[in-house]
């Protein structure tokens, strides 16, 4: 068969389903994905199939394939075009397409209509070399995901918006709270929403939904009612410095007490807590990746005033650039050391050297040793994308210095569901 008559199960992301959440730009290894201010498309130039993309997606947009004629290949352009996935098209219409097409050589294009036929469902699943893991933790509760999409939002009514660091600092975070009434929403510590702003954007279509992590436990930001809780920060530059006014943050930290929101979700379902006695907590954040920590946090802290649940060790690792901009920093100084270890690392402290996440984690290398050895340890890592290397590099280095082997204890804590990285 000639190049041109090649078939291909192309790799297509779901417009419709997609949250814009950038795991799959974040993690594919290749560099296959890439996106605009609509869409996440993949460059099947570049695809080479290997699926570390797949397991990580929230809400399963990316594990879609079309079957199509490498010739015919879906561009990047259409692709950024699209609202919806296009149909699959026929077998028929395959073998019309190719039976146009020029043959190489001797090559006879007969076999192309066998090819068709047995091409399989979708490209077999290789290992990757990603270190967070895919499952969840064995004693995790289970997720529901998915409850909700854009073409069936529930509404949520909102009982809460307060700023939760200090005002007048750069990047203003507010915690919101919704409550669904009656209708059930179920969210577990660890899992994630959409939010869809309302308008439409600059093409004139309305806004895709952007995803939050959830910061309340799962019994409700007030035990016992239908609600959770947001850590929202209101977004007004790019990562480059640059002024932008984030759609979806600007509306949430606007809101008014009795403002309707449009909810979509939820989503997640590895980076969960264990539900098992004496499991041990090692949470590390920067900014509003501290959401996820708090419902944990926050779970943990409930079952011990009730007395029924013996739980292990938490351990915190807290970063922002100072004091004052970082997030629920008051409530924190109030929970008791005997219940959570906390470390903070501040970066733009006047006066003082830069202090990140992993330089804390460092100077605590004895007790994170203990952490790693122990087979009751999870840990969770949530935030910008550029503190991932820091961490697992902070990690590594006290586990050989430990005399762990590093390799071993990295794969163990995939495959068993305790290294969970949410990292945007």
């Amino acid at each position: 068969m000639s190049d041109t008559a090649e078939l291909l199960q192309q790799h297509l992301i779901d417009p419709e389903v997609c949250i814009r959440c950038n795991t799959c730009e974040a993690t594919c290894p290749v560099g296959a994905v890439t996106h605009d201010s609509r869409n996440y498309v993949v460059d099947a130039d570049k695809c080479n199939h290997c699926m570390a993309c797949v397991p990580p997606c929230p809400t399963g947009s990316i594990d879609h394939w079309l079957p199509v004629l490498r010739s015919k290949a879906y561009s990047l352009a259409e692709q950024l075009s699209w609202d919806e996935l296009p149909a699959p098209q026929s077998e028929a219409e395959l073998q019309s397409l190719a039976a146009g097409l020029p043959t190489s050589g001797n090559t006879a294009f007969e076999n192309a209509a066998t090819s068709v036929a047995t091409v399989s469902s979708a490209p077999p699943v290789v290992h990757t070399a990603a270190m967070g893991a895919s499952v969840p933790p064995w004693s995790a509760a289970h997720p529901y995901t998915n409850l909700h999409g854009p073409k069936n939002p529930i509404s949520a009514k909102v009982v809460g918006n307060m700023q939760v660091n200090e005002p007048g600092t750069d990047n203003e975070t507010h915690h919101i709270v919704l409550d669904f009434g009656s209708l059930p929403f179920p969210v577990l510590e660890g899992q994630s929403v959409g939010i869809i702003a309302p308008g439409v954007d600059a093409h004139g279509k309305p806004h895709h939904a952007r995803q939050y992590s959830v910061a309340s436990p799962r019994n409700g930001e007030r035990p016992g009612y239908n609600n959770l809780s947001l850590t929202v920060k209101r977004v007004v530059q790019d990562h480059q410095g640059q002024a932008v006014k984030g759609v979806a943050s600007n509306y949430l930290c606007d809101l008014k007490l009795g403002d309707t929101v449009q909810v979509i979700g939820p989503f997640g379902s590895s980076f969960l807590m264990p539900n098992h006695p004496g499991s041990h907590l090692v949470m590390i954040c920067t900014g509003t990746g501290s959401a996820p920590m708090r419902g944990m946090t926050e779970w943990r802290r409930r079952l011990k005033a009730s007395g029924k649940f013996e739980g292990g060790k938490l351990m915190l690792f807290f970063g922002a650039r100072t004091q004052q901009e970082l997030p629920y920093f008051g409530p924190l100084q109030k929970l008791p050391s005997d219940f959570i270890d906390i470390h903070f690392a501040f970066s733009r402290t006047p006066g003082q050297p830069k202090r990140y996440v992993q330089d804390a984690m460092r100077e605590a290398a004895a007790p994170l040793a203990a952490m790693l050895s122990d087979p009751q340890t999870h840990f969770y890592v949530c935030g910008l994308k550029s503190m991932e290397e820091g961490v697992l590099q902070a990690l590594q280095d006290i586990a050989v210095g430990a005399g762990l082997d590093w390799t071993t204890v990295a794969a163990t804590l995939k495959q068993e569901g305790r290294l969970q990285l949410e990292t945007y």
